[in-house]
């Protein structure tokens, strides 16, 4: 037998470089180390792996599933490095304990994070940071900032966007919200998406108090300097620390204006970080054509407890990747990038939701004769509305507006839970309403026998995380056609399937026995662009809510 050998590609989420993808991370780093060593930062680089228990305290959010991991020669478990930040606190409290106070840090490395298969992302990627130990407040603060407007101005020009938020603000919220770890993860979760008509419906099952009114209003308080104003009127009476937290946004946002940097800058009150060690202050650096950040950072005030030591520090990261492949689309590509950033573009799911879809175009006055007579064209324009349609399948939607190809996107909330992604999921559109469901023949008893059950569903996430949620262990099996097939050929003891009317599943001898949630078609929209065009894309999420409601 022949052992297939895989000597001659690289594994998923890797690649090589060569020639002008070299000349262009070479560019790029070059002028970000200039900046920081004319700062006084000093280069250190950490292990490439290290010991698992470096990544694994509760206050650091990196989930084992995304680290790779290995075993040395006496069995300890070891991570390839997810992320520099954490082994950089680890060397202040070891190797650096004790030296004069700020230290000022950079690093230049690949960290290494395990993505889905198959949706496009690096799972090495390289990074440059800074890490300012030992100094906290306004000056401190202001230092990180500055540095990464540098870093954001060196590499693009002018073009850029840096958001501003402060994390405390929804720890405080969290602190004083009577729920468990799970709900606040599922709170923390719709934050970071700006899931509006999710955290709403999650929100509601609390009594109404102050508390949930902010959290509700939260991840809308984003824009210019007038957001400040409405963030204090949300905030009166509430506990005087967010007034507070408020108030030092307010004043590091006026500082940095009055730079002149005032049209970069954005501020996000819905700010909260996916890495759990920041503190406070929080910010993101945007540029166009890339539908991600490429700088984030922050306050970690708490992290070094972890180590033994307990010193204020301050930081922030660049994709040094995502800034090199820019470099050569500007100088390769710049028309074509320059005509994608001029109009809206929209990803819409094919079918059903595309007609209802055109519908409601229509009644906000758009004209859709291109829509309605399409023929095979899949790039379709809206007249007068500098707006553009693409026509996809409902996972390609997620992809092409996760990707940031599309700024925004209608599918059903199906395939976003089946598929996940990262965007805002900003507007419930009401319509494409069905809901999923747990089926078998009838009479069938599935909670109780100590066989284990098989299951079988076009949607294998959703189906594993609502058996989870019941702790119970099934065997799961994917079915592309008609899933009700499979418990008539007994295959199955059940399926977990999206019902509108249940007609056919009584037809086919089925019955509903448990109701898993409702969905309906969501529009989604591209995290970068929602920085890079918020009052385009505002002006189009409010006149299609007005239509909705």
């Amino acid at each position: 037998m022949t052992i297939k050998r895989y000597d001659r590609i690289t594994p998923e989420g890797t690649k090589d470089l060569l020639f002008g993808e070299c000349a262009a991370r070479r560019e790029i780093t070059e002028r970000i180390r200039t900046i920081f060593e004319e700062e006084s930062y000093h280069e250190v680089i950490t292990p490439g792996f290290e010991f698992y228990d470096v990544f694994s305290a509760s206050e650091m959010y990196f989930p084992q599933e995304s680290m790779y991991k290995a075993v040395d020669s006496r069995g300890r478990i070891m991570a390839a490095r997810p992320d520099s930040t954490i082994p950089i606190a680890r060397i202040k409290a070891t190797r650096l304990k004790g030296c004069p106070l700020p230290v000022r840090l950079y690093y230049a490395q690949c960290v290494y994070r395990q993505n889905p298969v198959l949706r496009g992302h690096s799972n090495e990627m390289m990074q440059m940071g800074v890490e300012l130990i030992g100094e906290s407040g306004f000056r401190a603060d202001m230092e990180a900032l500055t540095l990464g407007v540098k870093v954001l101005s060196a590499c693009q020009g002018e073009g850029y966007r840096l958001e501003l938020g402060h994390v405390g603000i929804f720890n405080l919220l969290m602190e004083r919200l009577d729920a468990d770890e799970d709900k606040k993860n599922q709170i923390h979760e719709m934050m970071i998406s700006k899931n509006y008509a999710g955290l709403s419906e999650k929100l509601d099952c609390f009594p109404e108090s102050q508390t949930v009114e902010i959290l509700k209003g939260l991840p809308r308080l984003f824009g210019g300097e007038e957001v400040f104003a409405q963030a204090r009127a949300l905030f009166d009476g509430y506990d005087r620390r967010l007034v507070e937290m408020c108030a030092y946004l307010e004043e590091i946002f006026r500082a940095l204006r009055d730079t002149g940097l005032s049209e970069h800058l954005i501020v996000d009150f819905g700010l909260v970080n996916q890495a759990d060690y920041y503190t406070s202050l929080a910010f993101q650096g945007y540029i166009p054509a890339i539908g991600e950040p490429v700088l984030s950072g922050g306050r970690y005030d708490n992290l070094l407890k972890n180590f033994g030591e307990d010193l204020p520090a301050t930081g922030f990261g660049v994709n040094v990747d995502l800034l090199s492949a820019d470099w050569m689309r500007r100088k390769e590509e710049k028309p074509r990038a320059e005509q994608k950033n001029s109009c809206l573009r929209i990803a819409l799911t094919k079918g059903r939701l595309e007609t209802k879809t055109t519908e409601l175009f229509e009644k906000m006055g758009f004209d859709c004769t291109n829509l309605r007579e399409k023929g095979r064209k899949l790039l379709l324009p809206i007249p007068g509305q500098n707006i553009e349609v693409v026509l996809a399948k409902a996972a390609d939607v997620i992809t092409y507006v996760e990707h940031g190809v599309c700024d925004m996107g209608i599918v059903g909330l199906d395939t976003i839970m089946e598929y996940g992604g990262t965007f805002y999921e900003v507007l419930d559109l009401g319509f494409g309403r069905c809901r999923f469901a747990l089926a078998a023949p009838k009479g069938a008893d599935m909670y109780s026998g100590y066989a284990e059950k098989r299951i079988a569903s076009k949607y294998p996430k959703v189906t594993r995380a609502f058996f989870e949620e019941k702790q119970m262990d099934v065997q799961i099996i994917k079915i592309e056609g008609s899933v009700e097939l499979a418990p008539l050929l007994s295959l199955v003891d059940g399926i977990v399937d999206l019902v509108e009317t249940g007609t056919t599943l009584k037809e086919n001898g089925l019955e509903v026995l448990e109701e898993i949630r409702s969905v309906s078609a969501r529009l989604i929209v591209n995290e970068a662009s929602m920085k890079m065009k918020k009052k385009e894309i505002d002006s189009l999420i409010e006149a299609m809510q007005k239509e909705v409601e």
